[in-house]
């Protein structure tokens, strides 16, 4: 919906190449960046099949929080899915600035701010940002991680455009949290948030998005 053939995405936390192989499928050039080595080895692996009608998918190690080397304006659509703080370790401490490694809420909102000044950098007037992110607890408390991503975002500039609500059942993940869930009394956490943001128009009139801006 928020792209086209022959369009540039980029996606900056590529993990096991998901959007690049789409992108492929869907005759869409392709940029994908990590910070870990080896999700850019599994990345180059998935992509290794032919496609009609071929586009263009590169890969590279990156930080997201360094965007330097891309270009003001030069994508038409940014979509990624990047770690829930230290809920799952990528890399088990092993890359310096993997976010997966972070547990602090603010320390890890800090970053993502930063990469979301990146993104809407690099990012073309009136398109689009897609971020899928959920929530996680501490100890026996809910804790809106999404929310507070989502506050950064419109922080750097984005406005909303959708709140699209991914319902799961089958996580694998979700298993380890059930005999806790019992033990403590609370509800196991089922959806995440795909956040569409765009990046308005230079000089476009706001006032009528009445959240556009830090959230308070």
């Amino acid at each position: 919906m928020y792209s086209a053939k022959g369009d540039t995405i980029l996606d900056p936390m590529v993990g096991a190449g998901t959007t690049l192989i789409e992108a492929k499928l869907l005759a869409r050039n392709a940029v994908g960046l990590d910070i870990n080595p080896e999700a850019i080895e599994l990345t180059e692996k998935a992509l290794r099949f032919k496609h009609h009608p071929e586009s263009s998918q590169q890969v590279q190690v990156a930080d997201a929080r360094d965007l330097s080397f891309l270009g003001d304006e030069t994508f038409d659509l940014v979509l990624t899915h990047p770690p829930y703080m230290n809920i799952i370790k990528y890399s088990d401490g092993r890359i310096a600035g993997d976010l997966s490694n972070i547990g602090s809420l603010p320390k890890f909102c800090d970053e993502i701010e930063i990469i979301a000044g990146q993104l809407f950098r690099v990012l073309k007037p009136d398109r689009h940002c897609a971020i899928l992110i959920g929530d996680t607890r501490k100890g026996r408390h809910y804790v809106p991680l999404a929310f507070r991503v989502f506050e950064r975002f419109l922080k750097v500039g984005f406005v909303l455009k959708e709140d699209i609500i991914k319902v799961q059942h089958h996580c694998k993940y979700t298993e380890r949290w059930r005999p806790k869930a019992k033990q403590g009394g609370f509800y196991l956490i089922m959806h995440e948030h795909l956040f569409v943001f765009r990046k308005p128009v230079k000089g476009e009139d706001l006032s009528r998005i009445r959240y556009s801006g830090v959230l308070t």
